[in-house]
């Protein structure tokens, strides 16, 4: 296993800029340890919060290699891509929302931030959307991102006094981290044309519900429901298949249990997720990291 690269003094750091439902901050350090000690390029066709890919930079693994980062959600995708275009701009709009916010009451927040909500963003360009998608991520309910069945943001205005909007010091690093990036909106499956042996594919897909009451987070119009965890399941063997390192992340359930026991490896790690409605029957809660092979390893 290579060293990571030594950073330069002063150098920033990056990390997600958006908070993600089931992000994957707090098993970073799970994700890291189960990744494989060498590969070529790095693909993540399922971005979110992109925390592994920032892990990943931080700790020098991606110096040199190819970066495949994409996302059905074109909104999402178009966020990244202008912070890797023009960051500047990203700021100027981010920092314009955080002091027209900070500057209302209670009643005055609430208008505006369902003013920016009512938007489309497909009118805007890419700094203004970015920026929007930012600002309603920062001060939505649980930094949830939702769709209804037009495809429309639909979540609620949170409850936070003095949110933090624009932190222009992490964006500066972000567009660093993406610089060379490639960035592509499109589906799961899409990494079977680019991937190739010795590369390194991490899924990070709408967890499987753990019960028969839960439902897919609307992440896109169609959602994400057993088809496609079907259909991840084929491509993760095509993949695994043709020589590439896959590694997959989702909850621990029979049904995840049994897609993938005969072909992959699998790891349980524990996660602090709020998966109940009442508070005191929140807590640890394992899940379930797949990998292609032994982790570690080349």
């Amino acid at each position: 296993m290579k060293k990571p690269a030594r950073r330069k003094p002063g150098e920033l750091l990056p990390k997600p800029f958006l908070k993600w439902a089931g992000g994957k901050g707090q098993l970073v350090d799970d994700l890291l340890r189960l990744a494989p000690g060498d590969f070529s390029a790095y693909h993540e066709p399922m971005l979110g919060g992109a925390a592994l890919f920032f892990a990943l930079q931080r700790n020098g693994r991606l110096a040199g290699k190819r970066v495949f980062l994409s996302d059905i959600n074109e909104e999402l995708v178009g966020t990244y891509r202008a912070i890797q275009q023009d960051v500047t701009k990203v700021i100027a709009r981010l920092e314009e929302h955080q002091r027209k916010f900070r500057a209302l009451g209670t009643e005055g927040r609430r208008r505006y931030y369902y003013s920016q909500r009512a938007q489309d963003p497909a009118s805007l360009d890419p700094p203004t959307m970015a920026a929007r998608m930012i600002f309603l991520n920062r001060t939505g309910f649980n930094g949830l991102y939702r769709v209804n069945s037009k495809g429309k943001f639909n979540v609620p205005i949170g409850r936070y006094r003095n949110p933090l909007i624009c932190n222009e010091e992490n964006l500066q690093a972000v567009a660093g981290a993406l610089a060379g990036v490639e960035i592509a909106s499109a589906s799961f499956q899409s990494v079977l044309e680019r991937a190739r042996p010795g590369d390194f594919v991490y899924f990070d897909p709408p967890y499987f519900p753990l019960s028969t009451t839960a439902k897919f987070v609307s992440y896109a119009r169609s959602g994400f429901g057993p088809k496609d965890q079907e259909e991840l399941a084929a491509t993760m063997s095509a993949l695994r298949d043709r020589g590439v390192r896959v590694m997959l992340s989702n909850s621990d359930t029979r049904e995840v249990r049994l897609m993938y026991q005969d072909e992959f490896r699998i790891h349980e790690v524990m996660a602090c997720r709020h998966i109940n409605s009442k508070a005191d029957q929140r807590g640890p809660v394992s899940e379930l990291v797949v990998t292609s092979y032994e982790p570690g390893q080349g």
